[in-house]
């Protein structure tokens, strides 16, 4: 009888152990095509985020791009989430030696848990916070992904689209060692809402002012924030309105309101015909770094 319960305990801990095996940080299959593109896990805040992850060939360490996602307008929308991938800004930064890690933040998608980027009501929403929560995940990917052999520690650029840029400005607030830029495109939060207290669309636009101030009283490491000027999210009065707000407060920016791009440039980074738009803008900020 001994024998038989030390069998079955042996089995039910298998059981039990299987998830937490196929849920272990780090890899999640073999790599794919000419990016060597694989799925990974990467822990935060107690879960463990889904990305993709790309790179060179070889195996020196190269340096880091963390790219992150925007969010949906509405609340239905976040579980359906897949992974991103942001293809023409991927593959530009891999052709320049970068291995690139995209990160699906946790409430979004197959990552799943808690959505801990909430910002509250409409009328009073919470940029800020949600900004610094949102900043947690990139801070977690790009701390996780050092330790990986062939990243190296030091160069790491992270670029947001949208509550990801957002995110971005947020993280420089922290100035997080090894970081040498920030890139942001379309970066904001509480865009095309139906709600009656939203202006223009947009849930507490003082309150994006507000937080971009908070931020650049401690950034210190330099930015890029690019905007075009028919962003339906956030339009070309708002855009300077936060840069103006985080330069004055001390943050080192490079603003750039780029021309009209088809019909809503908040989706300039996603189009591959913009790139003509961007990519001058990007090499010229990196050779500053």
């Amino acid at each position: 009888m001994r024998s038989i319960g030390c069998l079955l305990a042996l089995f039910a801990a298998a059981v039990l152990a299987a998830p937490c095996l196929a849920q272990s940080p780090g890899p999640q299959g073999k790599e794919s095509g000419p990016t060597r593109e694989q799925v990974w896990r990467i822990p935060s805040g107690g879960q463990l985020m889904v990305a993709t992850l790309m790179r060179p060939m070889g195996d020196a360490p190269v340096p880091l791009v963390v790219i992150n996602h925007g969010s949906p307008a509405t609340d239905k929308e976040r579980p359906r989430m897949t992974r991103p991938i942001y293809g023409s800004l991927s593959n530009w930064f891999l052709a320049r030696g970068y291995a690139v890690v995209l990160p699906l933040r946790r409430g979004y998608g197959e990552t799943g848990g808690p959505w801990v980027e909430q910002y509250g009501s409409c009328a009073r929403p919470d940029y800020f916070h949600s900004g610094l929560r949102a900043a947690e995940d990139i801070r977690a990917t790009i701390d996780f992904m050092r330790q990986q052999p062939f990243i190296q520690p030091t160069r790491t650029i992270v670029v947001g689209h949208s509550a990801g840029g957002w995110a971005a400005d947020a993280l420089s607030s922290l100035n997080p060692p090894g970081v040498a830029g920030l890139i942001s495109f379309a970066g904001g939060r509480g865009g095309h809402q139906t709600d009656k207290a939203a202006i223009n669309g947009n849930c507490g636009p003082q309150a994006l002012v507000s937080g971009a101030g908070r931020y650049g009283a401690t950034a210190r490491q330099p930015m890029l924030w690019i905007y075009s000027n028919n962003d339906t999210f956030f339009d070309a009065p708002l855009a300077r309105q936060m840069a103006d707000a985080y330069k004055a407060a001390g943050g080192k920016l490079d603003f750039e309101q780029v021309a009209a791009y088809g019909s809503d440039g908040h989706g300039l980074v996603t189009e591959p015909g913009a790139m003509p738009i961007w990519v001058p803008l990007v090499e010229k900020f990196l050779k500053t770094l």
